[in-house]
């Protein structure tokens, strides 16, 4: 019976998907300690430390599918030992004396780290696959909407017209970066460790780092320099990584639910046939999963700060920061996974309202070209004083309700500057839009550059 929103059956395809559920899954878990158990033996019988007969046991009879995934939890509650029983299963299934040479030299944290790095490395494979998707797909709005004139909000008010096509590649250039960072951290992060009881390879004799080299090798990671069971910064690294693309997911969920809302009602998310926004209001279209994508940053948040705790470590090692990073970075993993599989989704299928976004632009009667026109008197007053000028006559358009062209107009300093036709174009909001255009060019040419925007 389930009892935590990942795993339960209406609740977990909100919080994560199938395919990353399994690879933090208990099968997939314990499948990684045999596999880091087989490579283990089969790179000491190609030392000459276990006889190779053995070894090749071991491989054969390390598959989860011959354990009995129940037997091994209720021993574990009684040895109070996450590993040993599973040990004594595969031992037994070796034999007696293939299963001697099982765990060969090894420590618990040794098979239980680099198992995690192993479930790790599938979860980044999904990972930027996904947000490489996600890529894809905000290149495609940027471009398509490289110049559609919408507002552009500080504190959030209206303060000047960008291009929608801007504010998308602004998150692009964002997430461009964050594949980077995917991509520089895994020499560091995908890195095994098997150094036994404290680290010194003391139970392997003077072969120890050969042994780790070349089990680790078998296993498709690196080696370290060093024993690592008291250095958690790889974790905490990842993570970290894994929180601000959660971040960034957040905050374009949580800008879309704003632009959405009735009264701005710039774009929707998709709407699909028998989708119910409200068990008491039949009209209502809500922003679900836009409100999915951002409300799933807050616990990866906390997590990442989990795993951070789990740096302080006490002396070799404890298993209090173990645990710590149990929780934590499979429930990141499965929640970015929802967030990543939602976000592409409803930038598949995102309803974009040019019109909208124009009647947005006209709202403010004019106010929102303010700056072009305090530049454009600036020519004749100076900068700070036609700001002063500005600042005044758009307080009035505001607080008598009038349109600011005819404030404008009927204040003599202005009218002897800027005659009715150049205020008129002044007061085009599709006329103001800096650089935005070209920006966007500049960043979807840095996409297209990279390997990020390719499919495979």
């Amino acid at each position: 019976m389930s009892s935590h929103v990942i795993d339960m059956v209406m609740l977990r395809n909100v919080f994560g998907t199938p395919e990353m559920r399994a690879v933090w899954s208990d099968e997939n878990r314990l499948q990684k300690h045999l596999d880091v158990e087989a490579a283990l033996a089969l790179a000491e019988a190609e030392l000459g430390l276990i006889p190779a007969d053995a070894a090749k046991v071991i491989a054969e009879k390390a598959r989860v599918e011959l354990l009995d995934l129940q037997a091994i939890a209720d021993e574990v509650l009684k040895a109070k030992h996450s590993l040993m029983p599973t040990i004594r299963a595969l031992q037994a299934l070796c034999g007696p004396e293939a299963g001697e040479y099982v765990h060969f030299g090894a420590t618990t944290q040794d098979i239980v780290d680099t198992g995690m790095m192993l479930q790790l490395k599938e979860a980044h494979a999904i990972i930027v696959r996904d947000l490489s998707a996600v890529a894809r797909q905000l290149a495609r709005l940027a471009r398509e909407y490289r110049d559609t004139p919408i507002a552009g909000r500080s504190h959030g008010m209206q303060g000047l017209p960008t291009t929608f096509g801007f504010k998308i590649a602004v998150v692009l250039s964002e997430v461009l970066r964050h594949l980077d960072r995917l991509k520089e951290a895994e020499a560091r992060v995908f890195t095994g460790v098997i150094g036994g009881a404290v680290g010194t390879y003391a139970a392997f004799g003077p072969l120890g780092p050969e042994v780790e080299a070349l089990a680790l090798r078998k296993l498709g990671l690196h080696a370290p320099d060093i024993c690592w069971h008291s250095s958690r910064d790889r974790q905490a690294e990842y993570i970290g990584i894994l929180g601000m693309i959660s971040a960034t997911l957040g905050k374009l969920g949580n800008e879309f639910y704003n632009l959405m809302r009735t009264e701005i009602d710039e774009l929707e998310e998709p709407f699909t046939s028998g989708k119910i926004g409200s068990s008491t209001m039949p009209h209502k279209r809500n922003p679900a999963a836009f409100e999915g994508i951002a409300s799933l940053a807050k616990p990866v948040r906390y997590n990442v700060a989990l795993v951070q705790e789990a740096m302080i470590v006490e002396h070799e090692r404890d298993a209090m920061s173990w645990r710590g990073e149990w929780i934590a970075l499979p429930e990141t993993c499965i929640y970015l996974s929802a967030q990543l599989s939602s976000t592409k989704a409803v930038l598949e299928g995102l309803v974009v309202k040019p019109e909208n976004m124009r009647r947005n632009l006209d709202r403010l009667g004019g106010l929102l070209l303010s700056e072009r026109v305090m530049f454009a008197l600036a020519d004749r007053l100076g900068k700070q004083s036609a700001h002063h000028v500005i600042y005044e006559l758009s307080m009035k358009a505001v607080e008598e309700n009038t349109p600011f062209k005819d404030v404008l107009l009927a204040d003599k300093r202005v009218a002897e500057a800027l005659d009715e036709k150049t205020l008129e174009e002044l007061l085009d909001p599709a006329a103001y839009l800096g650089s935005a255009p070209q920006i966007v060019d500049r960043v979807l040419a840095r996409a297209e550059q990279s390997p990020w925007l390719r499919e495979d």
